[in-house]
């Protein structure tokens, strides 16, 4: 059954970079604070740095809460989940920290993701694994993978960085959570790179 493992070793990186979703929990400290999970799957978007280090590009949306959350205590779980082949569930939980687009480590981190790198990137969240663990994944369905969606990067893709900026200062919860703490912050930094 599971298993904790001190680092993300081949076989943990290979199913990792094979799965084509995966889920992102934060919440904030407050007791009465709204937990958040998110999906996240655009190719490519998520890279291996080391093999105790992840990052993963945040796309720009309606709200920020992962970015709030990161920025007031760092606590963050990532899952993947096996929809094909050998039942299988990867967690890793950790301390995130949002890089945002003014961050010296801006340009060494975006090279990572190659052809990734495209309309809408908001910020790095770079991932200190804590506790890598499996477990079995004999309840996850099958599921088939028909393809990209491609509508947020089309969406993005038709505005400028200045028009990027103004959408991300436009949105209700881009600049606080829903909980009121402090996401992305506005005006939205220029690409260093």
């Amino acid at each position: 059954m599971g298993k904790v493992y001190e680092q993300i070793d081949n076989r943990l990186r290979s199913f990792i970079e094979q799965q084509v979703v995966f889920f992102v929990a934060t919440a904030p400290l407050a007791e009465d604070g709204h937990v958040n999970i998110s999906p996240k799957g655009r190719s490519g978007s998520l890279t291996v740095l080391d093999p105790h280090t992840l990052a993963y590009l945040d796309f720009g949306g309606s709200h920020a809460e992962t970015l709030a959350h990161l920025r007031e205590n760092g606590r963050i779980t990532l899952m993947w989940c096996a929809f094909t082949g050998p039942p299988a569930v990867v967690r890793i939980h950790g301390r995130g920290e949002p890089v945002f687009r003014d961050d010296p480590r801006w340009p060494e981190l975006i090279g990572r993701f190659g052809d990734a790198d495209g309309p809408g990137v908001r910020a790095i969240i770079r991932v200190a694994a804590e506790l890598i663990s499996d477990s079995c994944g004999f309840a996850v369905p099958f599921m088939d993978y028909r393809g990209e969606r491609d509508l947020h990067a089309d969406f993005f893709g038709r505005k400028t960085d200045e028009q990027f900026a103004a959408y991300c200062a436009s949105r209700r919860h881009n600049a606080t959570s829903i909980d009121g703490l402090p996401a992305l912050p506005l005006p939205l930094p220029a690409r260093s790179s």
